[in-house]
């Protein structure tokens, strides 16, 4: 055999053994890193995280099938999806939340409200409220008797003295109920002129309301998506005041957007009907998935989310982040 060719099969063996090592040395990497993620597992120092998702189709008239093959980035870095939970694998826990001092014209809208509690599937536990001055009334605890929900609905009072002082502080009570619910697709309807006057009208811009914050925060840790639809009250509705009316509703839209849900609005007055808004709720409800993925940020403090489709057909409603 010639020198050369001795050169060529011991570089050749070279080139193969080091592809070897390179092999290895990923497998090796891997292993190591799910060792160490299962060593922070038992630690308690990731864990498990459920969020509301839902899915909007861009073209409503399109046919195919919506993928939901989800890629999830928490503070800008992938986490592994556990699960992904269809409406029909997982029932729905819901609030009904109504403001007690607002407009009469909203008394009109109970009827369709009890029709939305009732039209909900099988299996979805419901809970009716009212935010009135000093705490929150619950006509009916979570229950899965649909029918006994919905007769609890009743027109607001309609009077300035059952106003509160925001009607955040009666939500996060609202929220905390959700504690004793099974984990799994949770969201609020809540029908409110969305204003914090805790502190004054001059301080009722939603940069400054400490409570909607809060609001925001406790949903976000629950997993729950907040809807809402803006209604004037009585003692704010004979002034016809632009600025509060701003800041009422850009209140309910952040409490919305920040909590995977949505805020509704029909110009700066109530709604002449809820029934087109209703409706597209029930439609978010069909399409609401419960994606639980792992966290693996154990520092306390907000955990900004990213949630994506590989299916560009579709968009995506989730919660801004969390807090831990």
């Amino acid at each position: 055999m010639s020198k050369s060719g001795l050169v060529l099969k011991s570089r050749g063996f070279i080139i193969v053994f080091a592809l070897v090592a390179i092999g290895c040395s990923i497998v090796f990497g891997q292993d190591r890193g799910d060792s160490e993620t299962r060593r922070a597992q038992k630690r308690g120092q990731v864990r498990p995280v459920t969020i509301p998702v839902t899915i909007r189709r861009r073209d409503p008239k399109s046919e195919r099938e919506i993928s939901v093959d989800f890629i999830v980035r928490e503070d800008g870095e992938m986490q592994d999806v556990l699960s992904i939970r269809r409406p029909n694998e997982t029932p729905l826990t819901l609030a009904v939340l109504m403001q007690d001092d607002l407009v009469s014209s909203v008394s009109n809208e109970t009827r369709g409200i009890a029709d939305f509690v009732r039209r909900q599937p099988l299996g979805t536990r419901a809970m009716v409220g009212y935010i009135r001055a000093g705490s929150l009334e619950v006509r009916r605890k979570f229950t899965g008797d649909l029918e006994k929900a919905a007769d609890s609905v009743r027109p607001p009072l309609g009077i300035a003295s059952a106003a509160p002082f925001n009607p955040y502080v009666e939500i996060i009570e609202a929220l905390k109920r959700f504690d004793s619910q099974p984990a799994g697709r949770r969201s609020i309807l809540v029908v409110s002129d969305g204003l914090d006057v805790a502190r004054g009208f001059d301080s009722a811009s939603p940069s400054q309301s400490l409570d909607l914050q809060r609001a925001i925060k406790e949903a976000q840790r629950r997993g729950v998506a907040i809807y809402s639809i803006y209604a004037p009250a009585v003692s704010t509705a004979a002034g016809n005041n632009q600025v509060l009316v701003s800041y009422a509703q850009s209140s309910l839209e952040q409490l919305s957007n920040e909590t995977g849900g949505h805020a509704y609005f029909q110009g700066t007055g109530a709604p002449i009907s809820f029934d087109r808004f209703l409706s597209e709720i029930d439609t978010s409800f069909s399409r609401q998935l419960a994606v639980t993925y792992l966290s693996t940020h154990v520092n306390k403090g907000f955990h900004r989310l990213e949630v994506k489709s590989q299916d560009r057909s579709i968009e995506l409603r989730h919660p801004a982040g969390y807090p831990r």
